[in-house]
């Protein structure tokens, strides 16, 4: 027989499996359901978040993971501050 075990490793028994399938067939209430949201949060109020990637040397790479270290920041964060002032500067 196959064995079932849950997300955190329990291992389901039969009388696990036979009461959850006694509750499917009763049906869920799905007024009372969470709803899970999958990724990342989106950095801005229109929904998506494009991602941008760039190549950079092992020079500026080691510096800027340092720098986050550094700030206790991440290296996304800090690339975007700096695109942000870039952008901002040159209009």
């Amino acid at each position: 027989m196959t064995k079932f075990t849950t997300a955190s490793g329990e291992v389901l028994t039969d009388e696990d499996i036979e009461a959850l399938a006694d509750e499917a067939e009763r049906g869920y209430d799905l007024s009372k359901a969470t709803k899970v949201t999958i990724g990342r949060p989106s950095l801005g109020i229109t929904g998506a978040s494009p991602r941008v990637q760039v190549r950079v040397d092992p020079k500026l790479a080691k510096a800027l993971q340092a720098r986050a270290r550094r700030e206790q920041r991440s290296v996304s964060e800090i690339a975007r501050t700096a695109l942000r002032e870039y952008i901002e500067r040159a209009a």
